[in-house]
């Protein structure tokens, strides 16, 4: 329970949320669904459309199951091509590891619905110098975007 202010009545956290997922604060963004029912409910229909979203977290937590979830979902429910970066795992790894869970991005790949661009740097030849240049990573995003068939959405 939360000690009330001035004019207003006893309330718990748990109406707080109610409260929060009903009224929102401000305009609402046109979303991107991302095909996670519990996540698109709560984010009020999916990802802001048209804009980035950062996922972090550490190893093991989720971040590349809702990436692909995400394209995925598009691809197939919404006719969205997308293109998914990955930092640790390949293209391969990453198909191979979300084939049980019945993702098939090897024949979206094919269908020219999702393009895989895998940024692997060795740690030890990295040497700190100052300014970061991320053109490299922008060309392999132009070229993945450029491979997939009708534009990526995602």
């Amino acid at each position: 329970m939360i000690w009330p202010g001035e004019g207003q009545t006893w309330w718990s956290r748990e109406d707080d949320m109610t409260a929060l997922s009903e009224a929102p604060a401000g305009p609402l963004l046109s979303n991107a669904a991302t095909g996670i029912a519990g996540l698109d409910e709560i984010t009020r229909g999916g990802l802001p459309e048209g804009r980035s979203t950062l996922v972090t977290g550490g190893a093991g937590c989720g971040k590349t199951l809702l990436a692909v979830q995400f394209l995925v979902a598009g691809a197939r429910e919404h006719g969205e091509p997308g293109v998914l970066v990955t930092f640790e795992e390949s293209a391969e790894e990453v198909t191979a590891n979300v084939a049980s869970l019945g993702f098939d991005l090897a024949g979206l790949h094919r269908d020219g619905q999702l393009a895989i661009v895998s940024v692997r740097a060795d740690p030890s030849a990295i040497i700190e110098t100052g300014e970061f240049d991320l053109d490299p990573l922008f060309l392999l995003l132009e070229d993945a975007i450029k491979r997939v068939v009708r534009g990526v959405r995602r």
